[in-house]
């Protein structure tokens, strides 16, 4: 999908074409696939890009969010319940894993899970079944697991707060998203790619300032990706000229340039 929505940055980032080659090795395959990175560098989008080009893109592509979900509440929204078995289930409820079925289950924020769920989750992805709560039932699925987070799991592992045999199994292929403070000339690319794209034709401001890409390329960009696509937002609304000017950047933005900006005193 980045090819073809921003195909003027295709082949001018080493880092992004990496991306891509992975991508597509790992579309074609069924193997699990642990995401990591750091807020916003683009987890999720990798992972919607692998489930569209393998053979599962005909099915679900279900979001699975283990920082929405409450503790007591996790097996019942992930295997679904039977009409009476809790205080509150009033009827028959499928889960989130079962509309997974054919198709891709993403656990964004697997590092929040708490370990007694680790355990179950275990379990389902080992033997491909669960049992809703309150049934005797067991339900039989066929799904890819791709899961990200933005903590260190290994570090999880030593320190007791993630199993080490969910670990492995959820890993088989891992990605790691650098953050864009580290990509270099990307983020430049990546800001004039989404002018074009939040302009929507109509191209009232036509790129930026030599200040405003000095700033970016200065920035350290705590919010990745997700905060330079808000920034670039922000600065067509506010934007009174052809180009971008700093003092349509955030006032923090500016305040963090200025402060690199300084000379060194020796």
């Amino acid at each position: 999908e980045l090819s073809s929505k921003f195909p003027e940055i295709i082949g001018r980032s080493t880092q992004i074409m990496e991306v891509l080659k992975i991508i597509d090795r790992v579309a074609q395959t069924d193997t699990n696939v642990l995401i990591t990175g750091e807020s916003g560098t683009g987890k999720e989008v990798v992972a919607q890009a692998i489930h569209r080009h393998s053979r599962r893109s005909d099915h679900n592509f279900q979001v699975i969010d283990c920082t929405a979900i409450p503790e007591s509440l996790i097996e019942s929204v992930l295997f679904g319940h039977a009409k009476g078995s809790f205080t509150g289930a009033v009827k028959d409820q499928d889960g989130l894993l079962s509309r997974s079925h054919g198709g891709t289950a993403f656990f964004d924020e697997l590092g929040e899970l708490p370990m007694a769920s680790q355990a179950k989750l275990l379990r389902v992805v080992q033997e491909q079944a669960f049992t809703p709560v309150g049934m005797s039932e067991l339900r039989r699925i066929d799904t890819r697991y791709i899961c990200a987070t933005n903590r260190d799991l290994q570090q999880e592992v030593n320190a007791g707060r993630f199993r080490q045999d969910l670990f492995y199994r959820l890993g088989v292929i891992h990605m790691e998203l650098p953050p864009l403070r580290d990509r270099g000339d990307d983020v430049t690319l990546l800001a004039d790619a989404f002018l074009k794209d939040l302009q929507r034709g109509d191209a009232r401001i036509t790129g930026f300032s030599d200040e405003v890409m000095d700033c970016f390329r200065r920035y350290e960009w705590p919010g990745n990706i997700r905060e330079l696509r808000n920034v670039i937002e922000r600065a067509i609304a506010l934007s009174r000229l052809e180009t971008v000017q700093l003092s349509d950047l955030p006032k923090p933005m500016r305040e963090a340039n200025a402060t690199t900006s300084q000379p060194v005193s020796v």
